[in-house]
């Protein structure tokens, strides 16, 4: 009797690797929480703009991944495995106020990178200091603000991570300082094919160099997705006065304003839209990213889904 035909395996399809990956995620200080109940997939390969409101989680949801705070609830995974683990030499930080040794020298915080850090790459770091005109026997507390910044992202860079995470970076930057600043960051990312995350106060920071959007609000993730394919599914409708739940089912609402006879509504759809009635417009990214932060978490049903977008 022939045995009959072998059936080939089905083949499972592998989720995307992530840089970061978060459940349920939570930090509590006495009797405040800071982060609560967070869940989020940052993918890896791309430069991801976190974006939210003062007091969303968005620094603790960082000092958590680089493992300088302890989840109270929750795991959160960097690189694939535990924060604060053995995958720490991969990851830069580069946190809020920039830090750096104000009593150091630029060639001693050099030094200091080198000896820290198993994969320093001197010669790179050695390269962005000359080219940005420090003088490595300038003391850190001397320097711009601009050149404090410069000096903690070449710190960051020169350990040769696979992830670097920038906290508000350029915030108390002057514009120019903060164009260079992020010039120089684009120019790493392409030499090193970096993995990063950028959380930033500034919209326009965030469309000029990341390729990724995650908008967190009271530590709920509100939107991810490519930001290309964001901006192409968003629009503004304007028309006769309509009731919400009139809109069509492929048509997410993300918020509504009427008059007497007019509603406006920001829309989310991978459709094309067919309504004569509506005048359509496009959105920036800043529309897009005001609209979710408009939206508190606390004041929506649990059972809404988080709108991912993926290219």
């Amino acid at each position: 009797m022939t045995a009959p035909p072998a059936v080939p395996p089905t083949a499972v399809p592998t989720a995307p690797p992530t840089a970061l990956s978060a459940r349920g995620l939570g930090k509590r200080y006495g009797r405040r929480w800071a982060l609560t109940e967070c869940t989020l997939d940052v993918p890896a390969g791309r430069v991801v703009g976190l974006v939210g409101p003062n007091g969303a989680g968005k620094s603790t949801l960082l000092n958590l991944a680089v493992g300088m705070l302890t989840p109270t609830t929750g795991s959160i995974d960097v690189l694939g495995a535990p924060a604060g683990g053995g995958q720490l030499p991969k990851i830069g930080f580069v946190a809020q106020d920039t830090p750096t040794y104000a009593r150091l020298s630029v060639a001693d915080h050099l030094r200091l990178g080198a000896r820290l850090n198993p994969a320093w790459d001197d010669s790179l770091a050695q390269a962005r200091i000359q080219r940005l005109g420090l003088d490595p026997k300038q003391r850190a507390g001397k320097l711009s603000g601009g050149q404090r910044a410069q000096l903690a992202l070449t710190l960051g860079i020169a350990k040769r991570p696979e992830l670097l995470i920038l906290d508000e970076p350029v915030a108390a930057l002057d514009p120019l300082a903060r164009r260079e600043f992020l010039q120089d960051l684009m120019e790493a990312v392409a030499e090193q094919e970096l993995s990063v995350v950028l959380s930033s106060h500034l919209v326009s920071d965030v469309e000029r160099s990341c390729d990724y959007l995650v908008v967190l609000v009271d530590s709920r993730v509100q939107v991810s997705g490519d930001i290309e394919t964001l901006l192409a599914t968003h629009h503004r409708l304007t028309g006769p006065r309509r009731d919400e739940k009139s809109m069509p089912q492929h048509q997410h609402v993300i918020s509504a304003s009427h008059t007497d006879r007019q509603s406006t509504f920001l829309i989310r759809t991978d459709e094309p839209i067919l309504d004569s009635a509506w005048t359509v417009s496009q959105l920036s990214l800043e529309d897009v990213v005001l609209a979710y932060m408009g939206r508190s978490a606390l004041t929506q049903p649990k059972d809404r889904p988080v709108l991912e977008v993926q290219r």
